[in-house]
């Protein structure tokens, strides 16, 4: 004969009776803050940093600041959406700062004209240019086998000797006029910087394909579990190299913006994008082994990157030569603050 169960037995009903999913509103509360935890970290983390600078320097909560603010982060933050996309398949792209600056040397290349004067259409050859050394990297690491750190380093490389090739070592000073609207620092609409409005909406497209389109479902499967993604029919190979082609084409959007913003373009402009949007994605909580975290985490933690860059400038007594130095250990505490959250929300995951 069967053993009976308690009543409530396997419904989370306990033998008296008591709803053990039930407490106190504090105690479901703390449930509700482990099962966000990956939201809530650099939530709390960007607004521990806007409090303390805005009573640190009189300057942080002008209209004006915030305004520089979104106007520096908005290269950032479209780089940081291409990064996105591969992180969440569990893969790197160290190119992007090479690439960036590349499609922007070309970009004001061909508008300058001095092999084919193609004006302001040498824009479209800057993105094409972006876009297919993605594909390259793409292929490579999802055809022939090669991990995506090694092939994007080598683009890397690639790219930075096929930009100083194209200037001959020589900055171009001229610059495509809808670059400058769009990249300028002085460029605004309705008070907005444009290039945060460009941002804004690079970033409204990746977080729409991420989470509300079949490819943006395939994206978190080939990172979560790639075997099982396979098994369930996706084509994980040619989802990561989307994902390194989208890359690929944010970062040239970044690096033509960025000669907007200086009205000129360079081999080595973009030096500073890698560092800058991967460590964005990762401060909002997306994980750099897949499948964790999307468009949402990664816009907090582009402006927590803002924030705080722009935040020690504004400090009085911090010295230019010990600002990088400080910056990178309030990184590092911000990310230490994630990695906990990460691992509550995980424990909490497992014991549901």
């Amino acid at each position: 004969m069967a053993k009976e169960l308690p009543q409530g037995a396997g419904s989370g009903v306990g033998a008296l009776g008591v709803d053990r999913r039930s407490g106190s509103a504090w105690e479901r509360g703390l449930r509700w803050a482990s099962r966000h935890a990956r939201i809530l970290a650099p939530l709390l983390t960007l607004g521990v940093l806007v409090a303390f600078f805005g009573v640190a320097s009189d300057r942080f909560l002008d209209v004006a600041n915030f305004q520089n603010i979104f106007s520096q982060v908005g290269r950032v933050a479209i780089a940081a959406t291409g990064i996105t996309f591969v992180l969440l398949c569990a893969e790197i792209d160290l190119s992007i700062a090479s690439v960036a600056s590349l499609a922007g040397v070309i970009s004001a290349f061909f508008y300058v004209g001095t092999w084919l004067d193609l004006g302001s259409w040498g824009i479209l050859v800057g993105l094409v240019a972006g876009a297919l050394i993605g594909l390259i990297n793409g292929f490579f690491v999802s055809r022939l086998g090669i991990p995506s750190f090694m092939m994007t380093l080598a683009m890397l490389t690639i790219s930075v000797g096929l930009a100083t090739w194209v200037t001959q070592g020589r900055a171009i000073y001229e610059a495509p006029p809808l670059l400058r609207t769009l990249g300028g620092s002085g460029s605004r609409l309705f008070g907005v910087p444009v290039v945060a409005i460009v941002a804004g909406v690079v970033l409204l497209l990746g977080g729409f394909v991420l989470g509300y389109t079949k490819f943006g479902r395939y994206v978190y499967m080939t990172g979560g579990n790639r075997e099982a993604a396979e098994m369930s029919g996706v084509n994980t190979g040619q989802v990561v190299m989307v994902c390194l082609m989208i890359s690929g084409l944010t970062a040239g959007i970044a690096g033509m913006l960025d000669v907007g913003r200086n009205s000129n373009a360079s081999a080595t402009a973009g030096t500073d994008l890698l560092l800058a949007a991967i460590a964005a994605v990762v401060l909002g909580g997306t994980s750099l082994f897949g499948g964790e975290g999307g468009i949402r985490n990664t816009v907090l933690g582009v402006l927590i990157f803002g924030v705080l860059s722009n935040g020690l400038n504004l400090l009085p007594n911090v010295s230019v030569y010990v600002k990088d130095a400080l910056e990178g250990i309030i990184l590092v505490g911000a990310l230490l603050l994630n990695v906990v959250a990460l691992r509550v929300e995980r424990v909490r995951t497992r014991a549901e």
